[in-house]
């Protein structure tokens, strides 16, 4: 064999190689899916190998009707991934120093959260009615789209409004402080109004495609809780409730892990008639919340237009808080 042959087979083999290991391969690529199951996976959200490497047994089982096969799909797009080795604690501390952060454009209170808000992450913001979580999130929309030298990633958000309080006017007031032109600012947000607890989790499932074809480092949800509270009021619907929010949030956080994008979901608060010392409010949503959120950041009204924001639960921030204001150019120090 000629050396001009081994040096072409060489590198077909190492192309043939990079398409093996890339987690945007085509999900049809994958072995035991052919045209008519890669259809039916598309339909549902899953796209790629990626998608599917990151499904349920479960989930698949639902779409292609055989528990046993779904099982087998996704032992091969795992594989290919290399999502089966331990890896060591140094190669997960290397990972990390590569995620990525969105500033909130409020100095402190990206110390409080060490650098801003992270991808691959679900950062949650509790607080009541007022408290400022709304306004942070349109903040957030328009810092995404700055550079990275200032505290953005040069993206674009996707925003999902569950109750009518997004208002693209303020967007414009956010941008043109940050010297943003204010209808490119607005163009750069997908957004999508919520109208069900089913039809959000639907949204959530399209905004895969979104993600994929554009530019996206930015997911919000505001708020999470609404309409699961509304259709499902009592402790006799409670759980079937956390049952359906358990695999919302749970699509939330694997669509951050696949994606490295940041989500920012926001979540309200409820009365304990039987505390009588200390805060009588505590988050909606139970466990699920609590345990499906990897950071989570409370707020809560001071004087005026001044806000606090304290760190009530995070794998390794310490317990904090800062003060910022709310002004007509957004949230400031």
């Amino acid at each position: 064999m000629s050396s001009k042959k081994k040096k072409t087979d060489a590198e077909a083999a190492q192309v043939q190689a990079a398409v093996e290991v890339s987690p945007d391969l085509d999900v049809e690529e994958l072995e035991g899916v052919g045209k008519v199951t890669g259809a039916k996976l598309k339909e549902k959200g899953f796209y790629t190998v990626k998608d599917v490497a990151f499904a349920s047994v479960k989930e698949l089982a639902e779409i292609i009707g055989n528990e046993e096969r779904a099982l087998q799909i996704i032992e091969a797009a795992r594989k290919m991934l290399g999502l089966h080795s331990f890896i060591s604690a140094l190669e997960v501390y290397e990972r990390r120093k590569k995620i990525r952060r969105i500033s909130t454009g409020v100095r402190s209170l990206d110390e409080l959260l060490g650098g801003g808000i992270e991808t691959r992450a679900v950062t949650e913001v509790v607080g009541e009615f007022g408290s400022g979580k709304t306004q942070l999130c349109h903040q957030l929309a328009v810092m995404v789209q700055l550079p990275e030298e200032r505290g953005g990633l040069g993206a674009k958000a996707i925003y999902i409004d569950t109750e009518n309080t997004f208002r693209p006017e303020r967007i414009m007031q956010m941008a043109r402080a940050r010297g943003l032109d204010p209808d490119q600012a607005l163009n750069n947000i997908f957004y999508a109004r919520a109208y069900s607890s089913d039809h959000q989790m639907i949204l959530v499932e399209h905004a895969k495609s979104i993600v994929k074809q554009h530019n996206v480092a930015l997911i919000v949800v505001d708020s999470v809780i609404a309409h699961f509270r509304s259709e499902f009021p009592g402790r006799e619907n409670l759980a079937e409730r956390q049952q359906k929010l358990n695999k919302h949030v749970a699509d939330l956080l694997r669509l951050a892990d696949a994606y490295d994008v940041a989500v920012v979901i926001t979540n309200q608060v409820m009365a304990q008639p039987d505390v009588f010392f200390g805060n009588p409010l505590r988050p909606a949503g139970g466990n699920i919340l609590a345990h499906g959120a990897t950071y989570r950041l409370w707020l809560r009204k001071s004087k005026e237009n001044i806000r606090i924001a304290k760190i009530f639960d995070s794998p390794y921030h310490p317990e904090g808080e800062v003060s910022f204001r709310i002004t007509e150019e957004g949230l400031i120090d």
